[in-house]
């Protein structure tokens, strides 16, 4: 009763489906963020409006965690089961489970501080107040792009050691089902 047939099909379309919304949100803001022409400057003072990529870039920022975290559990789960110990060897070299979660863990922090950082930008930048030492700032074109690939690439690996475990499942019920029909 441990591993239910389903479960793992179900939080894999899950996670793809946080994870397309975190890079459609991305992409919309990159389209929908603060533009040179919202800049108002008076010789000293600058002000930008509030975007609507700082909504947008809170979504994907939502979206991208949870996923990370559901596929994260997913994978510490496989790890400390009791069928993977048993069957686990007493070698202790990474893995490529292992080096695959590093990859994701470093390109989900990358995402979170660019992501982080533009949607701080596109806040309101008050009158004199700006965004940092009281200029404003802007976030460069191809930022929230750049933001969707690393979402791409964070959640893909995290999803990668799950469709592992899922084939591996399904090839060893193959086979078993083969020698049991065979006998």
């Amino acid at each position: 009763m441990e591993n239910h047939q389903f479960i793992y099909p179900i939080f894999i379309s899950f996670i793809t489906a946080l994870a397309l919304v975190s890079i459609s949100l991305c992409i919309a803001a990159e389209f929908k963020k603060t533009k040179k022409e919202d800049l108002r400057f008076d010789g000293k003072l600058c002000y930008l409006p509030k975007s609507v990529a700082f909504e947008l870039g809170i979504g994907a920022l939502i979206c991208l965690i949870m996923g990370q975290v559901i596929g994260n559990l997913l994978i510490c789960r496989n790890v400390f089961s009791r069928d993977h110990q048993n069957n686990s060897k007493t070698n202790k070299k990474p893995t490529i489970t292992g080096i695959i979660c590093f990859i994701s863990w470093l390109s989900f922090v990358m995402a979170i501080i660019l992501i982080g950082t533009s949607i701080s930008m596109s806040k309101t930048q008050p009158l004199g107040e700006g965004w940092l030492d009281g200029e404003c700032y802007i976030v460069n074109n191809g930022v929230y792009i750049i933001s969707a690939i690393l979402v791409f690439i964070t959640l893909s690996t995290t999803l990668g050691p799950l469709i592992f475990k899922i084939r591996k499942k399904d090839q060893v019920q193959t086979r078993w089902q083969n020698t049991s029909t065979t006998s």
